[in-house]
């Protein structure tokens, strides 16, 4: 590590109220894709078979929150779900996660699922890799979160969820990756006002991060790219790690469509579609009142 390390700011340090809850972000892809002005036949039986997922989630008392997003300029959906804690989890993929696991493996494919929580037990990851679906799980490290947790409003606010991986080298980059994700923090809190979160965790078992952050709206990520923290800091990062996956979910605008692919990022957007919060909400996505 050729920098050096600094404590981390009490803001970055304040103890996360996320509890037990596990998030689960991940993309599905049609296993034959339709043309430029088509969708093939697998991929609307795939867009079927995540919504009949959809209500049996919802009506799944430990599914805190579930979304089925549609990939802006691909054919994917972007899923998320946020559970009560790793009971929940396992019980929804012993039960509607199996019922429905045939019938949309034989239209479609699961690509990365970026797992988040505070401690993740080994029997969760089990849970998920026995229906081998590509995944990596994150624990969180350090973060903040502005007011007060509350949901910020689903018409404007974008959700953004990383995977960074250290370069191939004789020795480990995992510390100084946390390092500068830390400067990214520590600036932004002041210097972005519209980074309503960002929360950084550690991916078990790879020298990699999984990177969370939401903004109030497109002006703020805007903001974030060009002017803030990711325009300060990225040069940085590239030198020591790459991103292998970014998913974004909210109303991306084409302008940062565009702009992001000049910063070479991995990324899917998504709209949102069919989506449901449980009365109070969530820490991991934000409480409503």
């Amino acid at each position: 590590m050729s920098i050096q390390a600094e404590p981390l700011p009490s803001f970055l340090t304040e103890p996360s109220r996320i509890g037990h809850e596990i998030s689960i972000t991940g993309k599905w892809v049609p296993i034959k894709k339709g043309g430029l002005f088509r969708k093939s036949a697998e991929s609307k039986e795939m867009l079927q078979e995540w919504e009949d997922i959809h209500v049996g989630a919802r009506n799944d008392s430990g599914v805190l929150s579930t979304e089925i997003n549609h990939a802006v300029g691909e054919d994917a959906v972007l899923v998320h779900h946020v559970f009560k804690d790793s009971d929940a989890l396992i019980n929804y993929f012993s039960t509607t996660a199996t019922e429905h696991m045939v019938a949309l493996t034989s239209v479609a494919k699961p690509e990365m699922h970026l797992i988040r929580g505070t401690n993740i037990p080994a029997s969760t990851k089990d849970a998920i890799m026995a229906k081998n679906i590509p995944a990596v799980f994150g624990e969180l490290i350090y973060g903040f979160v502005k007011e007060d947790y509350q949901h910020p409003d689903y018409d404007d606010a974008i959700m953004v969820t990383a995977k960074w991986t250290c370069k191939s080298s004789d020795e480990s980059h995992l510390e100084e990756l946390k390092y500068w994700w830390q400067r990214v923090g520590t600036d932004a809190y002041s210097m972005e006002e519209g980074m309503l979160r960002f929360e950084v965790y550690q991916v078990a078992g790879e020298d990699a991060l999984i990177i969370h952050e939401v903004f109030r709206k497109n002006e703020d990520l805007m903001f974030h790219l060009t002017k803030g923290t990711a325009e300060k800091y990225k040069k940085d990062i590239d030198l020591i790690a790459a991103p292998e996956n970014y998913f974004f979910r909210g109303p991306v605008s084409w302008t940062i469509r565009t702009y992001s692919k000049f910063m070479h990022l991995p990324a899917t957007y998504s709209s949102l579609g069919s989506h449901y919060t449980e009365p109070g909400g969530s820490m991991m996505d934000g409480t409503i009142d």
